[in-house]
Protein backbone atom coordinates (compact mmCIF):
# COMPACT_ATOMS: atom_id res chain seq x y z
CA UNK A 1 0.00 0.00 0.00
CA UNK A 2 2.82 2.19 0.87
CA UNK A 3 4.77 2.15 -2.33
CA UNK A 4 1.60 2.17 -4.53
CA UNK A 5 -0.14 5.21 -2.30
CA UNK A 6 3.66 6.93 -1.96
CA UNK A 7 5.76 6.16 -4.93
CA UNK A 8 3.29 6.20 -7.42
CA UNK A 9 3.70 2.05 -8.36
CA UNK A 10 1.49 0.27 -10.26
CA UNK A 11 -0.79 -1.75 -7.94
CA UNK A 12 -0.39 -5.42 -9.94
CA UNK A 13 2.81 -5.19 -10.44
CA UNK A 14 3.26 -4.28 -6.21
CA UNK A 15 0.71 -7.20 -5.78
CA UNK A 16 2.59 -9.69 -7.65
CA UNK A 17 5.98 -9.02 -6.14
CA UNK A 18 5.06 -8.86 -2.80
CA UNK A 19 2.77 -12.58 -3.76
CA UNK A 20 5.88 -13.76 -4.59
CA UNK A 21 8.10 -12.25 -1.71
CA UNK A 22 6.05 -13.43 0.94
CA UNK A 23 5.51 -16.94 -0.68
CA UNK A 24 8.93 -17.25 -0.63
CA UNK A 25 9.35 -16.08 2.64
CA UNK A 26 6.96 -18.86 3.73
CA UNK A 27 8.66 -21.55 2.21
CA UNK A 28 11.70 -20.77 3.70
CA UNK A 29 9.80 -20.80 6.98
CA UNK A 30 8.36 -24.39 6.32
CA UNK A 31 11.45 -25.80 5.45
CA UNK A 32 13.10 -24.91 9.49
CA UNK A 33 10.26 -27.03 10.76
CA UNK A 34 11.55 -30.65 10.76
CA UNK A 35 9.32 -31.73 7.92
CA UNK A 36 9.75 -31.26 4.08
CA UNK A 37 8.58 -27.79 3.04
CA UNK A 38 6.06 -29.56 0.88
CA UNK A 39 3.89 -31.05 2.97
CA UNK A 40 3.87 -27.67 5.51
CA UNK A 41 3.89 -27.47 9.10
CA UNK A 42 0.98 -29.32 11.10
CA UNK A 43 0.22 -30.74 14.33
CA UNK A 44 -1.71 -28.11 15.52
CA UNK A 45 -3.54 -28.35 19.18
CA UNK A 46 -7.24 -30.08 17.50
CA UNK A 47 -9.50 -31.95 19.71
CA UNK A 48 -10.02 -31.51 23.22
CA UNK A 49 -11.35 -35.02 25.72
CA UNK A 50 -14.85 -34.64 24.05
CA UNK A 51 -14.41 -34.26 20.71
CA UNK A 52 -14.46 -30.14 20.07
CA UNK A 53 -12.23 -28.64 18.14
CA UNK A 54 -10.15 -26.31 20.40
CA UNK A 55 -7.61 -23.64 20.53
CA UNK A 56 -6.33 -22.51 16.89
CA UNK A 57 -8.10 -25.59 14.99
CA UNK A 58 -11.82 -23.79 16.64
CA UNK A 59 -11.65 -21.12 14.21
CA UNK A 60 -11.37 -23.42 10.56
CA UNK A 61 -13.41 -26.32 12.48
CA UNK A 62 -15.26 -25.40 15.42
CA UNK A 63 -18.98 -24.43 15.56
CA UNK A 64 -21.02 -21.35 17.37
CA UNK A 65 -24.62 -22.67 18.47
CA UNK A 66 -24.48 -25.18 15.62
CA UNK A 67 -23.00 -22.96 12.96
CA UNK A 68 -19.73 -23.43 11.60
CA UNK A 69 -17.24 -20.94 12.43
CA UNK A 70 -15.82 -19.63 9.58
CA UNK A 71 -19.49 -18.91 8.64
CA UNK A 72 -19.89 -16.85 11.86
CA UNK A 73 -16.64 -15.15 10.68
CA UNK A 74 -18.01 -14.52 7.59
CA UNK A 75 -21.15 -13.28 8.48
CA UNK A 76 -19.50 -10.63 11.37
CA UNK A 77 -16.94 -8.96 8.88
CA UNK A 78 -19.81 -8.56 6.15
CA UNK A 79 -21.90 -6.24 9.01
CA UNK A 80 -18.85 -4.60 9.81
CA UNK A 81 -17.80 -3.92 6.53
CA UNK A 82 -21.00 -2.53 5.41
CA UNK A 83 -20.77 -0.20 8.56
CA UNK A 84 -17.71 0.88 7.61
CA UNK A 85 -18.62 1.78 3.83
CA UNK A 86 -21.94 3.10 4.51
CA UNK A 87 -21.91 4.20 8.11
CA UNK A 88 -18.94 6.30 8.55
CA UNK A 89 -17.19 9.54 7.32
CA UNK A 90 -14.25 6.88 6.38
CA UNK A 91 -16.53 4.84 3.73
CA UNK A 92 -17.36 8.15 2.51
CA UNK A 93 -13.77 9.82 1.61
CA UNK A 94 -13.13 5.69 0.37
CA UNK A 95 -15.45 6.53 -2.58
CA UNK A 96 -14.90 10.21 -2.90
CA UNK A 97 -11.17 11.60 -1.59
CA UNK A 98 -8.62 10.03 -3.37
CA UNK A 99 -5.79 10.85 -1.05
CA UNK A 100 -2.56 8.84 -0.19
CA UNK A 101 -3.34 8.04 3.31
CA UNK A 102 -7.04 6.70 1.90
CA UNK A 103 -5.18 4.72 -0.52
CA UNK A 104 -2.44 3.24 1.90
CA UNK A 105 -5.43 2.67 4.58
CA UNK A 106 -7.61 0.47 2.04
CA UNK A 107 -4.36 -1.66 1.60
CA UNK A 108 -4.00 -2.29 5.11
CA UNK A 109 -7.36 -3.37 5.61
CA UNK A 110 -7.09 -5.80 2.53
CA UNK A 111 -4.23 -7.08 3.81
CA UNK A 112 -5.55 -7.66 7.08
CA UNK A 113 -8.69 -9.35 5.90
CA UNK A 114 -6.03 -11.98 3.81
CA UNK A 115 -4.15 -12.50 6.53
CA UNK A 116 -7.72 -13.44 8.44
CA UNK A 117 -8.42 -15.08 5.43
CA UNK A 118 -5.67 -17.31 5.36
CA UNK A 119 -5.24 -18.21 9.50
CA UNK A 120 -9.17 -19.65 9.14
CA UNK A 121 -7.94 -21.61 5.92
CA UNK A 122 -4.85 -23.01 7.45
CA UNK A 123 -7.17 -23.66 10.93
CA UNK A 124 -9.42 -25.52 8.33
CA UNK A 125 -6.86 -27.82 6.85
CA UNK A 126 -4.39 -28.44 9.77
CA UNK A 127 -1.50 -27.41 7.53
CA UNK A 128 0.11 -24.14 6.94
CA UNK A 129 1.62 -24.19 3.66
CA UNK A 130 3.27 -21.87 1.32
CA UNK A 131 1.24 -22.26 -1.51
CA UNK A 132 -2.34 -23.45 0.74
CA UNK A 133 -4.35 -20.60 -1.06
CA UNK A 134 -2.71 -19.70 -4.21
CA UNK A 135 -5.49 -21.32 -6.10
CA UNK A 136 -7.98 -18.63 -5.21
CA UNK A 137 -6.47 -16.10 -6.73
CA UNK A 138 -8.73 -16.43 -10.13
CA UNK A 139 -11.74 -16.47 -8.03
CA UNK A 140 -11.03 -14.25 -5.62
CA UNK A 141 -10.66 -11.43 -8.75
CA UNK A 142 -13.58 -12.75 -10.33
CA UNK A 143 -16.24 -12.54 -7.72
CA UNK A 144 -14.71 -8.67 -6.85
CA UNK A 145 -15.34 -8.37 -10.57
CA UNK A 146 -18.89 -10.19 -10.53
CA UNK A 147 -20.00 -8.08 -7.65
CA UNK A 148 -19.62 -4.90 -9.46
CA UNK A 149 -16.13 -3.45 -7.96
CA UNK A 150 -14.47 -0.91 -10.78
CA UNK A 151 -10.65 -1.80 -11.06
CA UNK A 152 -10.64 2.09 -11.47
CA UNK A 153 -12.11 2.19 -8.20
CA UNK A 154 -14.62 4.75 -7.21
CA UNK A 155 -17.29 2.11 -7.31
CA UNK A 156 -18.23 -1.23 -5.45
CA UNK A 157 -20.21 -2.92 -3.50
CA UNK A 158 -19.95 -5.62 0.07
CA UNK A 159 -23.52 -6.71 -0.78
CA UNK A 160 -22.62 -7.42 -4.81
CA UNK A 161 -18.94 -9.01 -3.88
CA UNK A 162 -20.91 -11.28 -1.05
CA UNK A 163 -23.55 -12.90 -3.89
CA UNK A 164 -20.81 -12.74 -6.54
CA UNK A 165 -18.59 -15.40 -4.27
CA UNK A 166 -21.57 -17.04 -3.71
CA UNK A 167 -21.79 -17.47 -7.32
CA UNK A 168 -18.71 -18.51 -7.73
CA UNK A 169 -18.28 -21.00 -4.48
CA UNK A 170 -21.25 -22.46 -6.48
CA UNK A 171 -19.54 -23.08 -9.78
CA UNK A 172 -16.31 -24.51 -7.90
CA UNK A 173 -18.32 -26.94 -5.78
CA UNK A 174 -21.17 -27.22 -7.66
CA UNK A 175 -19.61 -28.55 -11.22
CA UNK A 176 -17.83 -31.21 -9.22
CA UNK A 177 -20.53 -32.59 -7.75
CA UNK A 178 -23.77 -32.09 -9.99
CA UNK A 179 -22.08 -32.69 -13.60
CA UNK A 180 -18.38 -34.34 -12.55
CA UNK A 181 -16.41 -31.60 -14.19
CA UNK A 182 -12.57 -31.93 -12.73
CA UNK A 183 -11.34 -30.07 -9.82
CA UNK A 184 -8.36 -29.57 -12.34
CA UNK A 185 -10.82 -28.06 -15.09
CA UNK A 186 -12.55 -25.66 -12.32
CA UNK A 187 -10.55 -22.39 -13.70
CA UNK A 188 -12.00 -22.52 -16.89
CA UNK A 189 -15.35 -21.88 -16.43
CA UNK A 190 -14.62 -19.03 -13.81
CA UNK A 191 -12.42 -17.74 -15.98
CA UNK A 192 -14.71 -17.58 -18.86
CA UNK A 193 -17.58 -15.98 -16.36
CA UNK A 194 -14.50 -13.32 -15.54
CA UNK A 195 -14.17 -12.42 -19.54
CA UNK A 196 -17.49 -12.25 -19.99
CA UNK A 197 -18.00 -9.59 -17.23
CA UNK A 198 -15.23 -7.77 -17.86
CA UNK A 199 -16.66 -7.40 -21.50
CA UNK A 200 -20.24 -6.73 -21.06
CA UNK A 201 -18.69 -4.22 -18.40
CA UNK A 202 -17.00 -2.31 -21.05
CA UNK A 203 -19.94 -2.47 -23.92
CA UNK A 204 -22.20 -1.01 -21.37
CA UNK A 205 -20.02 1.78 -20.35
CA UNK A 206 -19.41 2.41 -23.64
CA UNK A 207 -23.06 2.47 -24.70
CA UNK A 208 -22.63 0.30 -27.41
CA UNK A 209 -25.53 -1.40 -26.90
CA UNK A 210 -27.92 1.92 -27.22
CA UNK A 211 -26.30 2.58 -30.08
CA UNK A 212 -26.91 -1.04 -31.70
CA UNK A 213 -30.83 -0.80 -30.71
CA UNK A 214 -31.31 2.86 -32.05
CA UNK A 215 -29.04 1.89 -35.38
CA UNK A 216 -31.50 -1.09 -35.80
CA UNK A 217 -34.85 1.36 -34.68
CA UNK A 218 -33.93 3.57 -37.46
CA UNK A 219 -33.01 0.65 -39.94
CA UNK A 220 -36.66 -0.49 -38.78
CA UNK A 221 -38.56 2.39 -39.18
CA UNK A 222 -36.30 3.17 -42.84
CA UNK A 223 -37.92 0.20 -44.12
Amino acid sequence: GFFVAYTGVQPMVVTLGGSFLYSGLALLVSGMSSTPAYQGISGFPSKAEDGAFVDYRFLGKGELLGVPMPIVIYLVLIVLCIWLLHRTKYGERLYLINTRLVILSTYVLSAVSAALAGTILTSNVNSAKYNVGSGYTLAIITAVVLGGTLNTGGKGSILGTVLASLIICILRYGLPLCFDVSTQNLDLPIGIVLVLVVLGREIAGRGMIARAVRTLRKSAAAS
